[in-house]
C-alpha cells in the first residue's frame, strides 16, 4: 500500500522524509513526492517511478528548504502513475496540500459537489478531492484545521489515513484516520508521523497510536488528539521493541503471515471501490457488455487460474452464462475459437504476466473484446485491455500469492452479481442480500485467523510428510487446487488435487497408511457425496483433515482434524475456505525452516515464457 512520512522539528525535514519513504520502499509504489513549509508557502516536489529519482530531484532532500514537511510513496487506485497523480495534492490556491492511503469511496459525488462550488481539479485521484473538501470546509465556515477536518471526516466514506498542512498554520501537521493505520512518532522538540513503523523506527521508539476517526496535531513540541466532537482526549505512548527488520514485517515473522492478515483489509478496499451507495459499479464496463455477452472465457495461469474456476461456477450460477476457464500457457497456443459475443476475462496480480498478456494479445486480434482484472495500475495488461478492474490488494511482497487471489475473487463476484442483475438473472433483492453476504466477508476472516494456532500445531505433524492430496467437488474442487498450489510452492511437498468423484478411477492406489488427505467440504449439496469420499480413503489407511463450514459436526465421526469456517453464500465460500489452507501450507513451510517467502525456483512476475 502508500506510505506517508511526516516530520515536524528543527532539523531540515526534507531528507529525514526521503529516508522514511526508503525504508517503506517494500511496501511497493509507482511515484513519491515531499511537501515542506518554509517562508509563508508550501513548496512540493514529486518523480514518477522509483523513489531515487526525488532523491536525484531535490539532491537528497538538501534542495528544499524548511523544517516541516510530510511525504509519500504512491501504489495507484483512482488514477494512472504519474506526476500528476503523485501525492502531495493541494487545493487550488495552495492553502491546504496532504496525503493520503486508502480509498474514498463517494470521491465522485464530492468531486461533483466540489465542481459545482467552483473547484477545479487536476488529476484524477480521489485524494486531491479529500484536499479540496478539507479546503471548502475551512474557507467557506471560516472553521479552524479541527472543524474543517471533522466536517470532512463525517463526509467521506471509505478508508483513509490523511496527513495535511494549511498554510496559515506554519509549523503543523495535522492527521486524521478511519481504517488506514497511522502512527506519531515522539521526539524531544521534533515529532514525526507515519503509516508504518519501520519509517520513523531510527528516529524513535516512543509512538502513539491514533484511534479511528480521530484527529492529531504535531507540533515540534507538542502533539493533541481529537475526537470527532473536537473534544481534546488522551493517549498513553507505548514504546515499540521491534527491530527494524521485524518493523517492516508489522511484527509478523513473514511477509507471507502479514500478507494473509491483510486480507481483510484489501477485501474490504477492494469491495469499497466497486460499491456506491450498496449499488454495484464497474468503472467504465458498459452495461451492453454485460447483457449481451453469451460466452465468457477466463484465462490466467496459478493461482489466476484457481481464481477463474472458482469464478466459474459463481457466473454460470448466477448469469446462466457458458464458461471456459483457460491456462494462459495453452490458450495461446491451442488456436481457441472464440465466438461472437464473447468476452475474454484475463486474470493476473502484476499485469506483466507473459502467458496472459499473450492470450490477451491473441483475442484481441480475433476482435474479441477483453476484460482485465489485474493488481498494477499502470501494468501493460491494464493499459492493453479494453475494460479494466483494478483489485486493491497492494503490494504483495512474498512469492505465494494470498491478498491477490482474495482481492480477485471479489471481483469475479461483484461482476457476476452485476451481470446477474443486468440479465435478468437475479432481482435487486437477491443481490443485496448477497452484498450483505460479501460484506461481512472482511470480519469473519479475521475471526478465522484467530485459530490459526491451532492450525499451527496440525500443520507441524506433517512437516515431513511425502504426499499430501486435496479432494473436493465443485466449487470445492477449485477451492482445492489453490490449497494444493500453495502447498507444494512453499512446502517442496509434493502434493495433489483431485476431484473427490474421480478417486476411484486410479488416484485412490496413492493412499498409504498416514497419508493425509485434506476434504475441502462448503457446498452442503455435495457435503454427503464427498463425505463418502472421505471414508473411502480413511479405510485405506489415510488421515483426514476436513474443512467445512459451522453446524456440519458430524464430521467429526469420520476426519481426524477439522476446521470450522462460517455460514455464507456459498457463491462465496471460496473466500473463507482458503485461509486455513493458506495457514496450513505456511506453517508446514515454517516447520521445515523453509524460505517462506522466496520459495526455491520461482518469481513473483512471470514475465517470460
Amino acid at each position: 500500500m502508500c506510505g506517508i512520512v511526516g516530520y515536524v522539528g528543527h532539523r531540515q525535514a526534507a531528507p529525514i522524509l526521503l529516508e522514511g519513504l526508503r525504508k517503506l520502499e517494500y511496501r511497493g509504489y509507482d511515484s513519491a513526492g515531499v511537501a515542506v513549509y518554509n517562508d509563508n508557502e508550501i513548496i512540493t516536489v514529486k518523480a514518477k517511478g522509483r523513489l531515487q529519482r526525488l532523491f536525484d530531484k531535490t539532491d537528497d532532500g538538501k534542495t528544499v528548504v524548511g523544517t516541516c514537511g510530510i511525504g509519500h510513496t504512491r501504489w495507484a487506485t483512482h488514477g494512472e502513475p504519474s506526476e500528476i497523480n503523485a501525492h502531495p495534492h493541494m487545493s487550488d490556491d495552495g492553502n491546504v496540500v496532504g496525503v493520503h492511503n486508502g480509498i474514498i469511496e463517494n470521491y465522485q459525488e464530492l468531486r461533483e459537489k466540489l465542481l459545482r462550488k467552483g473547484y477545479k481539479f487536476y488529476s484524477t485521484t480521489d485524494t486531491e478531492v479529500a484536499i479540496k473538501l478539507v479546503d471548502y470546509y475551512y474557507k467557506k465556515y471560516g472553521l479552524g484545521p479541527v472543524d474543517a477536518i471533522n466536517r470532512s471526516m463525517v463526509r467521506i466514506r471509505g478508508s483513509y489515513a490523511l496527513s495535511l498542512m494549511f498554510r496559515d498554520c506554519p509549523g503543523e501537521i495535522w492527521v486524521a484516520r478511519k481504517d488506514s493505520p497511522m502512527i506519531i512518532g515522539i521526539g524531544n522538540g521534533e515529532n514525526f508521523i507515519a503509516s508504518d513503523i519501520p519509517a520513523i523506527l531510527s528516529e524513535t521508539r516512543n509512538v502513539y497510536y491514533i484511534g479511528n476517526l480521530e484527529i492529531g496535531r504535531l507540533t515540534d513540541s507538542s502533539i493533541t488528539f481529537y475526537n470527532l466532537d473536537g473534544d481534546v482526549i488522551e493517549h498513553e505512548p507505548v514504546t515499540i521493541e521491534w527491530d527494524a527488520e521485524a518493523a517492516e514485517k508489522g511484527g509478523f515473522e513473514h511477509y507471507m503471515l502479514k500478507e494473509i492478515h491483510e486480507q481483510p483489509t484489501a477485501i474490504s478496499e477492494t469491495m469499497m471501490a466497486y460499491l456506491h451507495e450498496n449499488e454495484i459499479r464497474l468503472g467504465d464496463v458498459p452495461e451492453s457488455l454485460l447483457r449481451d455477452t453469451q460466452r465468457i472465457a477466463i484465462v490466467g495461469c496459478g493461482s489466476a487460474y484457481h481464481v477463474g474456476l472458482a469464478g466459474r461456477a459463481v457466473l454460470e450460477d448466477l448469469t446462466g452464462i457458458p464458461v471456459d476457464v483457460e491456462l494462459a500457457s495453452e490458450f495461446r497456443y491451442r488456436n481457441p475459437k472464440l465466438a461472437p459475443n464473447t468476452l475474454v476475462i484475463v486474470i493476473t496480480q502484476s499485469g506483466e504476466t507473459a502467458d496472459t498478456l499473450a492470450a490477451l494479445r491473441l483475442s484481441k486480434e480475433r476482435g474479441v473484446p477483453v476484460l482485465a482484472i489485474v493488481n498494477v495500475v499502470g501494468s501493460s495488461i491494464a493499459r492493453e485491455s479494453d475494460y479494466c478492474l483494478y483489485t486493491h490488494a497492494g503490494p504483495e511482497i512474498s512469492v505465494a500469492t494470498t491478498k491477490a487471489y482474495s482481492t480477485q475473487l471479489i471481483v469475479l463476484y461483484l461482476l457476476a452479481m452485476q451481470m446477474g442483475k443486468v440479465r435478468g438473472c437475479l432481482a435487486a433483492e437477491q443481490v443485496n442480500k448477497m452484498l450483505l453476504d460479501l460484506q461481512a466477508l472482511p470480519g469473519q476472516i479475521s475471526r478465522l485467523l484467530e485459530d490459526k494456532e491451532r492450525i499451527q500445531w496440525f500443520a507441524s505433524k506433517f512437516s515431513n510428510a511425502r504426499d499430501i492430496f486435496f479432494i473436493g467437488r465443485g466449487l470445492d474442487y477449485a477451492i482445492s487446487m489453490e490449497g494444493s498450489l500453495k502447498l507444494k510452492e512453499i512446502s517442496y511437498i509434493h502434493s495433489e488435487a483431485y476431484a473427490a468423484g474421480e478417486l476411484k478411477h486410479g488416484t485412490i492406489s496413492l493412499i498409504e497408511d498416514g497419508t493425509l488427505v485434506v476434504g475441502i467440504l462448503t457446498q452442503q449439496a455435495l457435503f454427503e457425496k464427498t463425505l463418502s469420499n472421505m471414508v473411502e480413503v480413511k479405510s485405506r489407511g489415510a488421515y483426514l483433515m476436513a474443512v467445512t463450514s459451522y453446524g456440519n459436526y458430524s464430521i467429526e465421526d469420520t476426519a481426524n482434524f477439522c476446521v470450522y469456517i462460517p455460514r455464507t453464500d456459498e457463491h462465496f465460500m471460496t473466500s473463507l475456505a482458503v485461509i486455513p489452507l493458506q495457514l496450513l501450507a505456511y506453517y508446514i513451510s515454517v516447520s521445515k525452516g523453509l524460505n517462506v517467502d522466496k520459495p526455491r525456483n520461482l518469481a513473483k512476475s512471470v514475465t517470460v515464457e
